[in-house]
């Protein structure tokens, strides 16, 4: 499994271990409490990793809002990454992705009801979230494990099933930002991008060479697609499962990782180019023109797909896009399924937590009410009590 995904230079690491060194000092401090960790009065959930590079915290980020906003006030507080604004902004209706950032630009426009920020320093952005939205329930920091200087009540750690940490090393001979024994601060860790038909044998190797802690859960989940629409073209959608068998289809993604991406369509069409970008990749007018002319020369019948987050980029530079392009690409939005039929205890222990925590009247009423019997659902605040077995 190591040969399959992870590439090693170990010539780097002599730097790695200069670089590890620096980085196990930071997390001394803060385990000593040398540099402080702020704890809030409202439930506060951190998703990121450990990694370089995308491990698909958008979707997990989106499958938390989704599923606590039906009954609850939810806060999503990113950094903005490549955003060309400074300080804490509340996104709104009129806000741009160069504003706030590529991905919670995507947030806001699926979920205009999410309360959407973004601030460098997520411990002054919480404090703003707080004070502006007394109602507010809980705050979903996006990309936020490193970020030590706020002690989230549940902490998810993802980790790319394509990439993983066990057999990976530190920056610069790997793509680990600290020492593999930073996953031992997670509550929860998900192996996310895994593929559908994940044997029984690679779930028990994955769970054992995590070697996890017994208050840590280990999940994992796949990628899920809905249905295609066109990105500049009015109500125009397609099942992404309809492929014409004779169609020509570019695939232009600037993302981490790609790799299942690909995977996954290359069975739907055997005419599949892919066209790739480095990850939040700012499209220049010689991108534009290469994407321009890739489209140009392919066959009919023939369309572009793209992902959520490059949608987000293009719809800066469309008007530089040729008018043949513009009426052929489609955006295919990504969601995410838990395997092994963990998504309800994953759910359960989620909202469990967010209502025995809330400042809210009523959600710590609807908590009493709905006491269950199974102490798998109990939450002491930062780790699982009991769970059931698997």
């Amino acid at each position: 499994m190591e040969g399959d995904f992870i590439k090693i230079n170990d010539w780097l690491r002599p730097l790695s271990w200069i670089y590890g060194l620096g980085v196990r000092f930071r997390n001394m401090l803060f385990d000593y409490g040398i540099l402080k960790s702020q704890v809030f009065d409202v439930p506060v959930i951190s998703v990121g990793n450990i990694t370089v590079g995308g491990t698909g915290k958008t979707p997990h980020v989106e499958y938390l809002a989704r599923l606590l906003q039906k009954k609850m006030r939810v806060a999503v507080l990113s950094r903005g990454y490549k955003r060309k604004t400074k300080g804490f902004l509340l996104a709104d209706d009129s806000t741009t992705a160069s504003q706030i950032g590529d991905e919670p630009y995507q947030m806001k426009q699926k979920f205009p009801s999410l309360i959407v920020a973004v601030d460098k320093h997520r411990r002054e952005g919480i404090e703003l979230l707080t004070k502006q939205d007394k109602q507010l329930d809980v705050v979903l920091l996006d990309d936020a494990f490193q970020h030590r200087y706020v002690k989230p009540g549940i902490n998810i750690l993802l980790v790319d099933y394509h990439r993983l940490i066990i057999y990976d090393a530190l920056l610069p001979a790997g793509r680990l930002r600290e020492p593999l024994s930073g996953k031992n601060r997670a509550d929860i860790i998900i192996v996310t991008k895994c593929p559908k038909d994940l044997k029984p044998m690679e779930y028990r190797v994955i769970t054992k060479a995590m070697d996890l802690f017994p208050y840590q859960r280990l999940y994992f989940t796949t990628l899920s697609y809905g249905t295609m629409y066109a990105l500049f073209a009015q109500k125009n959608i397609r099942d992404i499962q309809k492929l014409r068998a004779d169609e020509h289809v570019l695939l232009l993604m600037g993302i981490a990782s790609p790799q299942q991406l690909i995977k996954d369509l290359k069975p739907l069409t055997p005419h599949l180019t892919p066209l790739s970008f480095p990850d939040h990749h700012s499209f220049s007018r010689k991108d534009i023109r290469r994407i321009n002319e890739t489209f140009a020369t392919m066959p009919e019948p023939k369309c572009i797909i793209t992902t959520e987050k490059d949608a987000a980029r293009l719809k800066l530079v469309g008007n530089s896009l040729s008018e043949e392009v513009r009426q052929n690409i489609y955006v295919l939005p990504v969601e995410i399924q838990f395997m092994l039929e963990q998504e309800t205890i994953f759910n359960e222990n989620i909202i469990g937590y967010v209502r025995k925590n809330s400042r809210n009247s009523i959600l710590a009423k609807a908590k009493d009410d709905h006491k269950s019997q199974d102490s798998h659902r109990a939450w002491d605040g930062t780790r699982t009590i009991s769970f059931r077995n698997y």
